[in-house]
Order: structure tokens, then C-alpha cells, then sequence
């Protein structure tokens, strides 16, 4: 299973974009102008990124999801490498995701990869977000910016 760049995005496709950020209008911001890798098993939509060209050779992951019943099997990490690939091959210095406080797993996951934390937002989803988020008990407030030197 190697990612693939699809343009249409399907009702599944949707649906697993929402799991990193419930928020359909704001994923639709940033969908437009950027690259949408899915990795599929028997054509249904198991895992995906999307990866966006800030300009001045940075590159942020926006999204990354993958199925809940899927997860902590290699996808997430797959998908990082691809973005770390792309990026690099096209002349990016920086690379950075952004994740939330309560994002436990999310975070051992981006610093295992190796980027490492620059920045926080203090109730930056607290201010950007009408309803609350909960993940591992916590409440998601802060927006945390990690970066990686390519």
C-alpha cells in the first residue's frame, strides 16, 4: 500500500479527514491548495495527509488521519515519510504539523519521527473552535507547532 494523490474527496474520505479536525469548514480552507494522500485497502480510504506549500520552502501537514481501528499499525508513519519525501523533493527547508495538547498519541508519534516541539498557541482551539474537544480525557486548548529541519 504506497500513498496515492487524489483531487475529489469522497463521503469515506470526508469522514476520515474529520477524525484529525471535525471541522468541514476548516478543513475546506486549506484543502483547496494543497496535496491529499490516501492510502486505501480494497479501495476504501483507510488512512490520509495533506500537505500544503506555505511558500519560502516551508511545508505544513494540515491534516493526518487514520482509521481508529487501523491506528498504530505503520499508516501514520507512512504517510509522515511520504510527506517528508515530497517535501524534500521539492526544495523545502522546514517542515511543521500542528496538534493539540490532548493529542497524546499524535505527539509521540511526530516527535518519534523526529520533529521536535517550537511552538505554543494558548487556547488557540478554545478561540477557534465553538465546541469543545476532548481526546484521552483532556481537553484539547492549546495548538502545539512542530517543526523539522529537512
Amino acid at each position: 500500500m504506497h500513498p496515492q494523490q487524489v483531487a475529489e474527496v469522497s463521503p469515506q474520505l470526508r469522514a476520515l479527514l474529520q477524525l484529525a479536525d471535525p471541522h468541514w469548514d476548516l478543513i475546506s480552507i486549506y484543502l483547496f491548495r494543497s496535496d491529499l494522500l490516501l492510502l486505501e485497502q480494497n479501495g476504501i480510504p483507510v488512512a490520509c495527509l495533506v500537505l500544503q506549500d506555505l511558500g519560502d520552502r516551508e511545508y505544513e501537514i494540515k491534516n493526518i488521519a487514520v482509521r481508529a481501528d487501523l491506528q498504530g499499525n505503520g499508516l501514520g508513519s507512512r504517510l509522515l515519510r511520504e510527506a517528508i519525501r515530497r517535501a524534500t523533493a521539492a526544495g523545502a527547508r522546514t517542515l511543521l504539523i500542528r496538534t493539540g495538547n490532548s493529542s497524546i498519541g499524535q505527539l509521540y508519534l511526530y516527535q518519534k519521527t523526529g520533529f521536535r516541539i517550537r511552538q505554543i498557541d494558548t487556547d488557540f482551539f478554545i478561540r477557534n473552535y465553538p465546541e469543545p474537544i476532548w481526546e484521552n480525557g483532556i481537553r484539547c486548548r492549546d495548538r502545539i507547532t512542530l517543526t523539522m529541519d529537512l
